[in-house]
């Protein structure tokens, strides 16, 4: 049966199968809101929208295999600008927000919030475009705040796309010289990159590299 027209059309993507079940559950039973598509992952969303099923908001866990949340959401921002994303994740440092925000993303959600919560995210993303919570807004604040060294948050927590290869191939067993061949840089370009992110990122050593990786979501095991 074809929801209301006023419904807002949710999209539920995450590949814990109970957890995304107890969600539909819960969704379902807001008065204005229904599930219309579940998925496991971003590939499989993908599927259910060219075979031409309807959604308003998706809500899309970060942590997925094959298609994760961070690639879905840049799939979608090309290619659906108009669906309305929301973020299940765990992680909520700046260097997260930034590079979840660039992929077009509109809000951000912790699997542990109440019932409520969720159901006002969805009523804010569909009424005003976005939905930040309290915790997410002073983060984004606290972004372009001054600094002692008169720096700004904000250009320590931007990272290039080669910052972030470089972090994800530096959490791997490979040897600088090996990272420098699958980048195809050579060793001194890796070396000055290692060490501007030494710099940039405030730590010493590639130890130092791969916890603030982990720690931020750049990679996850």
């Amino acid at each position: 049966m074809q929801p209301p027209v006023n419904t807002i059309k949710v999209s539920l993507i995450d590949d814990h199968i109970l957890l995304r079940t107890a969600l539909a559950s819960l969704i379902d039973n807001f008065d204005d809101c229904r599930v219309t598509i579940q998925a496991s992952n971003g590939k499989e969303l993908i599927q259910q929208l060219n075979n031409g099923i309807i959604s308003d908001v998706v809500l899309l866990d970060l942590n997925m295999p094959e298609m994760d949340g961070l690639e879905t959401a840049a799939w979608l921002q090309d290619n659906h600008p108009a669906l309305h994303v929301l973020m299940l994740t765990m992680y909520d440092s700046e260097l997260a927000l930034i590079r979840l925000l660039q992929a077009g993303v509109k809000g951000f959600l912790k699997k542990d919030i109440h019932p409520a919560e969720l159901h006002f995210a969805l009523q804010s993303v569909m009424q005003s475009g976005y939905y930040y919570s309290h915790n997410t807004t002073g983060k984004l604040i606290n972004l372009f705040k001054k600094q002692p060294d008169n720096s700004i948050s904000l250009e320590k927590s931007l990272l290039s796309e080669t910052d972030i290869r470089f972090l994800t191939l530096a959490s791997t067993e490979m040897t600088y010289k090996e990272i420098a061949l699958e980048m195809k840089l050579n060793p001194r370009a890796v070396d000055n990159l290692r060490d501007n992110l030494f710099e940039k990122l405030q730590v010493k050593s590639r130890v130092g590299l791969v916890m603030y990786a982990i720690r931020h979501g750049v990679v996850r095991f």
